[in-house]
């Protein structure tokens, strides 16, 4: 979905659209959720400060986020993937992975696949997505961001070689800041001079992801789409208006671990493993985290650990952020473990 935040706040109030509109909560510590193409052009990006946002664009629209909104409307385009294939790998509430090998309306082509869908959004949303069409989850991942927004771009399986080579590494999955730095160091920085590198080579360097940066490199990805993703954490963070020293953090930390909690009970899975997550007033993040020997039976338990946790934390610094999370989320033991969640 393109810019999805803003663009359901252009269409839902019509005096926004053509308008540079910011998904923000005004604050000095807010973040942007969403920038629209026309608050794009002056640079403004998701998960910048909005203040910084504020500056590179005065005349901005700041808009405080609706999640309710948003997933009606991601819930929707889903509703909408579903008429053509039950293959559908939801990424986050603006993305998802098709498997269109073989579709519900006996379309001809993937990419006719990909144009109805993007009709129907239009037509019965009033919303623009942007499609890539691939061999692929990693190929079609490229070639979504190829034409935003609006767009449609397809990778035919003779034109990957030359399309990926001149490409930053950068545009490969999981190559962050770091990976991309260390790639550099030993004279990668294009997907072409990454392909000079022997598999075994990334390998002894990187470990199993050296391996994975070889295939990709080729354009390699054996990854089916998944429907039936599971559950692996779920957290919720907050950042102060104002730095708190540690013993002033209770509050938050029995607050996030309500909203954790109450998140947890829409999955019949279970989580072991508490986190919580801390950011110094300097931008370091530090995680604690426990394994009882059974998983947080009850919001109370789940609070006592989180607090304990944060008894192992550094008392001096000050702290701008903090997160309580459950990660490490398996299957119910038996039906008396399952009880204990119901």
């Amino acid at each position: 979905m393109d810019a999805f935040y803003a663009s359901v706040e252009q269409r839902d109030d019509p005096s926004l659209r053509g308008r540079p509109v910011v998904v923000a909560w005004r604050g000095a510590r807010s973040v942007v959720c969403a920038a629209s193409y026309e608050a794009r052009k002056f640079g403004v990006r998701s998960a910048m400060p909005a203040v910084r946002a504020e500056r590179l664009c005065p005349d901005a629209v700041f808009v405080a986020p609706d999640f309710t909104r948003y997933r009606a409307a991601s819930q929707q385009t889903r509703d909408i993937f579903r008429r053509h294939t039950d293959l559908v790998e939801p990424l986050s509430l603006d993305e998802a992975y098709l498997d269109v090998t073989e579709n519900k309306l006996g379309l001809p082509s993937a990419t006719k696949v990909a144009q109805t869908i993007r009709a129907q959004i239009r037509d019965e949303l009033k919303l623009t997505a942007s499609a890539g069409v691939a061999p692929n989850k990693f190929l079609a991942k490229i070639a979504s961001d190829w034409r935003k927004p609006d767009g449609l771009f397809v990778i035919q399986p003779h034109e990957v070689d030359a399309l990926l080579a001149p490409l930053p590494v950068a545009r490969i999955p999981g190559v962050g800041k770091v990976m991309n730095r260390k790639l550099a160091e030993i004279g990668v920085e294009t997907i072409a001079q990454l392909r000079g590198r022997t598999a075994e080579d990334l390998e002894e360097r990187f470990g199993k992801y050296g391996r994975r940066l070889h295939e990709l490199a080729h354009g390699v990805d054996d990854h089916p789409v998944n429907p039936n993703q599971l559950v692996q954490s779920i957290s919720a963070e907050d950042t102060f208006e104002k730095d708190l020293p540690l013993a002033e953090l209770d509050v938050a930390i029995r607050r996030l671990a309500e909203k954790t909690w109450n998140a947890s009970r829409k999955t019949q899975r279970v989580g072991r493993t508490v986190v919580l997550k801390l950011k110094t007033s300097d931008f370091r993040i530090m995680t604690r985290s426990h394994t009882p020997p059974a998983p947080p039976s009850s919001l109370d338990e789940l609070t006592r650990i989180a607090l304990t946790l944060r008894d192992r934390a550094e008392p001096e610094p000050l702290y701008r952020l903090v997160g309580v999370g459950l990660s490490n989320f398996q299957e119910p033991e038996s039906e008396e473990q399952a009880a204990l969640f119901w």
